[in-house]
């Protein structure tokens, strides 16, 4: 008998008001927190605040608060699961990804308006910059999808989709171009200023190459031109995390043109792990997958370094490598399914909330919402997602998977492919993602460096 079942069955004590009322509570969570642990760290990060210190750390330094991984964990899990479980309960808009939306905004306002304590924002902060939290989550997430995906859907997924991706991307810049043109914007400015920093593969390896790039091939100032690029990138990353969640809406209600995590036909469910297989999977096997996803990252780490190839990318190409050659075993395929599943389902909100705090500043979100740039971005999101989602199905894909991936084209890098599947629900595609996200920045950051090179 499973755990489950032992569980549910009633028994007289479970109806007393002791245990039952408290396993109640128990099961009662905010995202996966039970209420009354949650209820404890808002307590105890409130004790922490009060006395400028953490447990374990010695005397208190004053205006400081621990970033060690036990305080950032219930520091992130209670803002990210806040923001989450609000988001779900919007009416109409839960529907439309408000989730992910609120877990990586709403915390950026909160610090814009200095409604989070400075203790928590500095502890926040220095977490994500010392422990490459988002790394280890995309790792896992990425090997563990390639690890569970059927060896076929993958191959053949691979292959297809570059057609949509690549026709999405040609015709949204074109269309996105002649647009601002008419509203006034002027050619080389809507290409180069709007267009090409929200398709170049989000900030570290966008925006920075493109503005040190624009600012040697026009002698202007850096500086400058990273703070008038930078809101076009956030601005059409908030786009497309709205559609993600529009996607997915309109997929439930058209389950024929959506395969929910699935871009082909091809081979089983992306992730589809049974009850019976997951209850087969032991810990060592799941800790040997998590290992694995950090072994790939750090293969990809030494490419970066040695090669200048980024390293989300080449852990990527040696995981779909692997498993093309059906050189991982099936045991081990298994634990990254848990793995995968593990960190999308545990890990998603908080990060979110730490990348709203550290890395999304609300000043220069709200520097993109002129009338003529949303008029601009919006219409080429559109554009982007309507193209792949009509070229997938006449190739036969699952045409809202594919518009998915595609409008990961113009994410804010990693952290944006992250929001956007959130909201669309179907982190399993985030391997797709990556190469549209990486791969096509990297190609939209070339073209253009070598477009303004010939034109001056």
């Amino acid at each position: 008998m499973s755990v489950q079942a032992e569980y549910s069955a009633p028994t007289i004590e479970t109806r007393n008001l002791w245990p039952g009322l408290w396993w109640k509570l128990l099961d009662t969570r905010i995202g996966i927190v039970p209420l009354p642990i949650y209820a404890l760290l808002i307590g105890i990060i409130g004790v922490m605040l009060h006395t400028n210190g953490a447990p374990g750390h010695g005397a208190a330094t004053a205006g400081k608060l621990s970033s060690d991984i036990l305080v950032s964990i219930a520091i992130l899990a209670v803002g990210g699961f806040t923001c989450g479980e609000i988001g779900k309960r919007l009416p109409i808009l839960k529907n439309l990804g408000a989730s992910a939306v609120l877990a990586t905004f709403l915390p950026s306002y909160l610090v814009y308006a200095h409604l989070i304590p400075d203790p928590v924002i500095a502890s926040t902060k220095e977490f994500y910059k010392t422990s490459n939290f988002l790394y280890l989550y995309i790792a896992c997430i990425i090997v563990g999808s390639v690890l569970g995906m059927d060896r076929q859907a993958l191959i053949r997924g691979a292959m297809k989709i570059f057609v949509p991706l690549l026709s999405g991307v040609v015709v949204a810049a074109a269309f996105g171009t002649a647009l601002g043109t008419l509203l006034g914007l002027g050619t080389h400015h809507t290409f180069f200023y709007i267009i090409v920093p929200m398709m170049g593969g989000g900030v570290g390896e966008g925006v920075i190459p493109i503005s040190i790039g624009y600012a040697l091939l026009t002698h202007g100032d850096q500086g400058t031109i990273l703070a008038e690029i930078m809101p076009m990138v956030m601005m059409g990353s908030f786009t497309c995390i709205i559609m993600g969640g529009v996607l997915n809406w309109y997929g439930n209600r058209n389950p024929h043109l959506t395969g929910n995590g699935r871009l082909t036909d091809d081979g089983d469910d992306l992730g589809a792990t049974t009850k019976t297989t997951e209850s087969l999977v032991d810990p060592a096997t799941i800790g040997a997958a998590g290992v694995t996803a950090v072994a790939f990252y750090l293969v990809g780490v030494l490419a970066q370094r040695t090669w200048d190839f980024p390293a989300p990318l080449a852990m990527l190409f040696l995981a779909f490598g692997l498993k093309a050659i059906n050189a991982i075993s099936p045991k081990l395929q298994e634990g990254g399914k848990v793995v995968q599943k593990f960190f999308a389902t545990s890990v998603t909100y908080p990060l979110l909330f730490s990348v709203g705090v550290s890395i999304t500043p609300w000043e220069k979100l709200v520097g993109a919402f002129t009338f003529l740039n949303i008029v601009v971005i919006v219409s080429t999101v559109m554009v982007l997602i309507t193209t792949g989602f009509l070229v997938a199905k006449r190739l036969k894909m699952h045409p809202i998977d594919a518009a998915v991936v595609c409008s990961c084209s113009a994410a804010q890098g990693g952290t944006g492919d992250v929001a956007i599947l959130t909201s669309a629900n179907r982190l399993t595609l985030l391997p797709f993602c990556s190469i549209a996200t990486r791969l096509g920045g990297a190609c939209m950051v070339t073209f253009a460096l070598t477009m303004m090179r010939l034109i001056g």
